[in-house]
């Protein structure tokens, strides 16, 4: 998971990022150039599948958050001397963009998945550690795996105002989540993606495109197997329902502790009220009908309900990934049958 980024004393926050109050503004793209997809690109494919992350920089301008720059994160193990390494090869990268005059603002991180697997505890931690000195901040998501069926699965994300308010204030109960009608689609909002390149570039680009019409990647595309994607996303999902029917069976037990809890406080109060009935007939005072140092009255705590929400994401991703792969061979599948016949 990424570091958050990296603290060096007010002023250099301040001058990190060009984020203040005006952040009210609602975010409506991230327009990124073509040099930083690139480079994402190459160090997520670099490593695969191992999951690796970056920095990104650029410019937060009124509804468009600008991503010109990125660089990776070094793959260390976790610890405490691990992580502070970190945060010092950031702040020593910004300052070596900062001298060539590069844009070093940091505007989020970028992160590799597998198979769209990134809705995790871990990054909305991250998230939540960066929006300390960012107001408003994304992650960039690459899958390679995706990637390889000729998709560019690359999604920019942030966390939902509502959805973060209540992690703050550890709000994330069944009251508290039917009261703000907060369900499991308000935690991440996906900001559509604009990939920008100067004009000197894109006729680069131009001079560099083959002369021929149809290249490898366009015979790919017409590859009838899709077994081994369709397989690993099967298995995925296996893994997640078996990880919300735990989620499941935590709030089961939970209720049927709460349950007998009831049980137990009405037996107790209707055995005190038999009791002061009797101690009125004989003149004493009645006892009090709550004894907050009994065990029966002490409240239970509810178990959060955010890995359900994060794994509920997760299968209904692993659908969409079967649903829109199956779509596409099933168009294949009918092609190559009207080849044949013809």
């Amino acid at each position: 998971m990424a570091n958050p980024p990296a603290t060096g004393g007010k002023s250099f926050l301040q001058a990190m990022s060009t984020v203040t109050e005006e952040a009210a503004v609602q975010l409506r793209v991230v327009q990124m150039e073509g040099l930083a997809v690139l480079k994402i690109i190459k160090h997520c494919e670099e490593f695969a599948p191992a999951l690796v992350t970056g920095q990104l920089l650029g410019l937060d301008v009124g509804s468009v958050l600008e991503v010109t720059n990125c660089f990776p994160f070094p793959i260390r193990e976790d610890d405490e001397e691990a992580d502070a390494d970190g945060a010092n090869y950031q702040l020593e990268m910004m300052r070596c963009l900062r001298e060539v005059n590069v844009d070093n603002n940091t505007v989020g991180w970028y992160q590799s998945c597998l198979l769209g697997s990134f809705q995790t505890v871990e990054l909305i931690e991250t998230f939540m550690n960066y929006q300390e000195n960012i107001r408003r901040c994304v992650c960039i998501v690459y899958d390679p795996s995706r990637s390889s069926q000729g998709v560019l699965a690359l999604k920019a994300l942030k966390l939902t105002d509502s959805f973060m308010d209540l992690y703050r204030n550890n709000g994330l109960t069944g009251e508290k989540l039917r009261e703000k009608k907060l369900s499991w689609v308000d935690i991440f909002e996906e900001i559509p993606i604009k990939v920008s390149n100067s004009a000197l570039v894109s006729a680069f680009m131009k001079e560099l495109e083959a002369e021929s019409p149809v290249s490898q990647c366009d015979f790919d595309r017409l590859k009838l197997s899709t077994a081994p994607f369709m397989e690993r996303n099967l298995e995925f999902m296996i893994g997640c329902m078996d990880g919300l029917s735990s989620e499941q069976n935590k709030f089961q037990y939970y209720y049927r502790n709460l349950g007998r809890q009831q049980s137990q406080q009405q037996a107790w109060l209707q055995k005190r009220r038999q009791e002061n009935m009797s101690r009125k007939a004989a003149g004493e005072e009645p006892l009090p009908e709550e004894d907050p140092s009994n065990p029966i009255f002490k409240p239970l705590p509810e178990p959060s309900r955010l890995e359900g929400y994060l794994v509920t994401n997760q299968i209904s991703s692993y659908c969409n990934h079967i649903n829109g792969v199956a779509g596409q061979s099933f168009n294949r599948l009918y092609l190559m049958k009207a080849l044949q016949e013809d």
